[in-house]
């Protein structure tokens, strides 16, 4: 028995570890996302609390329904662990890779997505923005790593970049609306614009300037260490260019 104990406080301390190892904001997203998921499963609160209702907002004051919406994928099953997957999987490699040491910059993004997910989610009539939000991660990621090869399912190969339009394939074979994915790409379109393309046009510029109050409170005095080396990784071409 004391054996069995042992090795359960050790799995228990190994997944405690494995836990916090996953970077800050994704931890926080996934996590909130499972046990939005969670309380809805157990009934403690219902969908009906969380959806995304202007008139609700603005007129009863129920701003939470602008955070929750992001949370709920739906009741657990196939549908909820795609997402959960993708949601961990995109977010956690952004997190790690381009905004590596730059945490303020991807909470940005992240404020960036969902103010302008909710803003036009109010002209396409979608109740919960969370899918919408994950397809926005996938396609900056993929624009972030154009040369990686991707399998979907074990039969259809493809680079990084196609992976936003794939899903809006597998969408519309499954009779889901297409207009989620079509604004989680919109979306991540527009940031990848204005982060990586614009400011590298002649008399271009750089738009979204992160706020030094949340470079001080997520970054801290050396949250600027790893720009450089990120904004090589940014444009895998020019840099192999340069090299050539």
């Amino acid at each position: 028995m004391a054996q069995s104990d042992a090795a359960a406080a050790a799995m228990a301390l190994s997944l405690t570890q494995e836990y916090f190892q996953i970077p800050v904001v994704t931890r926080t997203y996934t996590t909130a996302c499972v046990l939005t998921t969670a309380a809805v499963q157990f009934q403690v609160i219902t969908p009906f609390q969380l959806y995304f209702n202007p008139e609700l907002i603005i007129c009863r004051y129920q701003i939470w329904r602008l955070i929750t919406s992001f949370l709920f994928f739906g009741s657990l099953g196939f549908g909820f662990l795609f997402n959960i997957i993708f949601l961990y999987r995109y977010c956690r490699m952004l997190e790690e890779d381009c905004f590596r040491g730059r945490t303020a910059d991807f909470i940005l993004m992240f404020l960036f997505g969902g103010i302008l997910i909710t803003l036009l989610g109010l002209f396409a009539n979608i109740f919960f923005l969370g899918q919408a939000f994950i397809v926005m991660l996938v396609y900056i990621w993929s624009k972030r790593n154009p040369f990686i090869r991707l399998n979907f399912f074990g039969f259809l190969n493809f680079q990084a970049p196609f992976l936003p339009w794939v899903l809006l394939g597998c969408s519309l074979l499954l009779g889901n609306p297409i207009a989620v994915d079509l604004l989680g790409i919109s979306v991540g379109h527009m940031y990848y614009f204005l982060e990586d393309v614009f400011p590298n046009w002649p008399g271009g510029r750089k738009l979204l300037t992160t706020p030094e109050l949340l470079r001080t409170m997520f970054d801290g005095p050396d949250g600027r260490l790893f720009q450089e080396e990120q904004q090589e990784r940014r444009d895998p071409q020019q840099v192999e260019e340069q090299h050539s």
